[in-house]
């Protein structure tokens, strides 16, 4: 179905299509023991506090053009992290307008004002965890990003992906509801896109295996990325390489790319 820009169709009323935009990131480390694994949780939780969150979804209402209503964060005990953000549209000039939703290109670091939308929240959730047994911790934060209007979430994107160190990302994003034109025409979609990964910068690209799932009838679409490069230094906390044995480094390194590749398929890995 071909989609029409925006910018040439005049609506009746207002834009009532939700674009919802699920961003997730995982952080993979080796803490050798009990003291070690303590450590990273707590590194995590002082790197990825409340106050930073909310700096960062400050940036992400500045991409997207957006007026900040109000905030609620908080830290967890024992760890982990909220913030969630209502925010509202912003009046701006048409032609920042008709750039932010006609390329299907990634979307800048903040330091623009692109676009409006009304009705909206920005939220993310931090879960940072540890194998009871295994030496494994992990960091996972999930933000989301729903828009009510013209302006597409998917230009905060790029920013995203630079402010975290992420092994593992996954990236959804839907296009719900419709609005009509002034004839009565319901529209389902206001933007054309054929992937995800055309909103993230080629070095950002390089530097992942991806995997693309779209589902074009149902605007819905899927990537997840796995990190290409492997240093074993890395993913250690509280020790390096050279103060481990060859054997030592090799069961390492064989539990980590383990753990990835279990959160990157979805799935549990039999043991041989």
């Amino acid at each position: 179905m071909e989609i029409k820009s925006l910018k040439k169709l005049k609506l009746y009323g207002f834009n009532n299509l939700t674009k919802t935009l699920s961003f997730n990131i995982y952080d993979i480390c080796y803490a050798k023991d009990l003291e070690h694994r303590k450590g990273y949780i707590e590194y995590i939780d002082e790197q990825y506090n409340a106050k930073r969150l909310t700096k960062i979804l400050s940036n992400v209402s500045a991409i997207i053009g957006a007026n900040i209503l109000n905030i609620s964060s908080q830290d967890y005990e024992p760890q982990g992290a909220s913030v969630t953000m209502l925010i509202c549209e912003e009046k701006i000039n048409n032609e920042s307008m008709d750039s932010c939703c006609d390329a299907e290109t990634p979307g800048p670091l903040p330091d623009t004002v692109l676009a409006h939308l009304d009705k909206s929240h920005i939220t993310v959730h931090t879960y940072p965890e540890s194998h009871p047994d295994d030496g494994i911790s992990t960091f996972r934060a999930d933000i989301d990003v729903s828009t009510c209007g013209r302006i597409s979430p998917l230009k905060a994107l790029n920013y995203l992906i630079h402010s975290f160190d992420s092994d593992i990302i996954t990236i959804d994003y839907r296009v719900r509801g419709f609005t009509r034109d002034v004839e009565g025409r319901k529209l389902f979609i206001d933007h054309k896109i054929n992937s995800i990964q055309n909103y993230i910068s080629n070095d950002t690209k390089e530097k992942y295996h991806m995997i693309d799932v779209n589902v074009y009838q149902e605007h819905i679409f899927h990537t997840k990325m796995l990190i290409k490069d492997f240093d074993l230094d890395n993913y250690l906390f509280g020790t390096t390489k050279k103060e481990l044995l060859p054997s030592e480094k090799r069961k390492i390194k064989q539990k980590l790319k383990k753990e990835m590749t279990e959160i990157f398929y979805g799935r549990n890995i039999p043991k041989v």
